[in-house]
């Protein structure tokens, strides 16, 4: 009574399973992964950061322009008499010695524009060299970000195809094992096993029960991290419209590409250091500046009788500032010796995690080769010690040996293939540009 309350329990969860499955294609799953991940936004968005800050640096071409009004009441004598010169509006009485030291409040509402022309600014120019090779080491680090994800999806993909599968394969097992269990009740009901053969039999039962409850819980698992790949907050199980099959591609003459897009991502990282370090350089020398202002002046808010301009040049050189520059140099000149040593090591541990990458997936494609032969070979010995305990030829305990052996083994066959297929994503990851 027990095993078949176990039995409705678990058919019961696998049913509400199917009934609530979406059926779903690897191209709809890798189409919504690119359109709403959540990792990939966020790499987009570090990439409009370093692009706003390439946009700061147009500051070193183009002017600096603002407006003000300011109102002010003074009877400060030099501020009275210079704002009755900006108004215009001086008299030759204002020069009468008592109104000059001892003036009324004049009120001066001044109206400016000022413009600020950078002409020369050899390190801002080097900066603005930096961070345009800061934003493209981040739009080629955000490209990589999508070829991860990719691959991602490829393995969660699988997974949810493994995980359909395995359930396929300890179905059927569980169909063998209850066909061995009426034989052997059978069997024993006509004298021909004893109650410890029958309850061996039993036993299997239960253990394939309870790996098909896991496999079942590998479904949700999988599913619902398609879901958060996808950035949807449902919990819809989901199911894949093709089945867990092996991949072929000719890997053999693969290497290590130097337009793959994180190491060209490092390089034009280690380029934005060497323009920084040259800046650096740079604020050695003096800069050239453009200045211009127009004024114009009333004793009245927005008013302007009376306007004038200014505009000039400014070479300025600061010469000392206390050693400050020279330790920036060789911070910044440091900063790029290590960038260069990291790329080169990056290079190095790319080509090295390549051959481990390609080493592996021969490693897998003999291990399928094996587990296909084993596959095929504990088939026939299950089919031969079958067809024998139907006929009371045939131990109880090999036949559940040899049933146990054809599970494993095609379970085993199903895993290597996901393991094959995953290890030629990776070499594919790894070699592309």
């Amino acid at each position: 009574m027990k095993y078949l309350l176990g039995y409705i329990i678990l058919f019961s969860c696998y049913f509400g399973i199917g009934q609530n499955t979406t059926p779903i294609t690897k191209e709809e799953v890798m189409t919504k992964v690119m359109q709403a991940n959540n990792t990939l936004k966020i790499a987009a968005q570090d990439a409009l950061a370093a692009k706003g800050d390439y946009l700061q640096t147009n500051a070193v071409l183009l002017p600096n322009i603002s407006v003000s009004h300011t109102g002010i009441a003074t009877t400060n004598p030099l501020m009275a008499f210079g704002s009755k010169l900006n108004q215009q509006i001086l008299t030759a009485a204002d020069f009468d010695p008592t109104l000059l030291n001892d003036p009324r409040q004049i009120e001066d509402y001044a109206t400016r524009v000022e413009v600020q022309q950078p002409l020369i600014n050899l390190d801002g120019m080097f900066q603005r060299k930096a961070a345009k090779a800061k934003w493209t080491a981040t739009e080629l680090q955000s490209e990589r970000t999508g070829d991860y994800m990719a691959l991602e999806v490829e393995k969660a993909f699988m997974q949810l195809q493994l995980a359909y599968k395995t359930v396929d394969v300890l179905e059927k097992a569980k169909e063998t094992a209850l066909e061995n269990q009426r034989i052997a009740e059978n069997s024993f009901a006509q004298g021909y096993l004893q109650k410890s053969d029958v309850l061996a039999v039993q036993v299997r039962v239960t253990e394939i029960d309870n790996q098909l409850h896991y496999a079942q819980s590998n479904i949700l698992n999988a599913s619902n991290y398609l879901s958060v790949l996808m950035n949807e907050t449902g919990t819809t199980v989901l199911k894949p419209t093709d089945s867990l099959s092996v991949s072929y591609s000719d890997i053999d003459a693969v290497s290590l590409s130097e337009n793959r897009k994180d190491i060209l991502a490092m390089d034009s990282a280690t380029e934005a250091y060497k323009q920084m370090h040259k800046a650096d350089q740079m604020s050695f020398l003096p800069r050239l500046n453009a200045f211009g202002t127009y004024e114009m002046h009333d004793d009245e808010v927005f008013q302007g009788d009376a306007d004038g301009y200014l505009f000039g040049a400014e070479l300025k050189w600061n010469l000392f500032e206390g050693s400050k520059r020279f330790g920036k140099s060789q911070k910044s000149k440091a900063e790029y010796d290590k960038a260069k040593l990291q790329l080169e090591q990056y290079k190095s541990e790319s080509a090295l995690e390549l051959n481990r990458a390609k080493r592996n997936l021969e490693n897998a494609q003999n291990k399928l080769r094996l587990t296909k032969l084993a596959l095929e070979q504990s088939q026939e010995s299950l089919r031969i010690r079958t067809n024998r305990f139907e006929q009371g030829l045939e131990k109880t305990t090999d036949l559940l040996m040899a049933e146990t052996q054809y599970s494993q083994k095609t379970l085993e066959y199903y895993r290597t293939i996901f393991e094959h297929n995953y290890a030629l994503a990776y070499v594919q990851f790894l070699t592309k540009e």
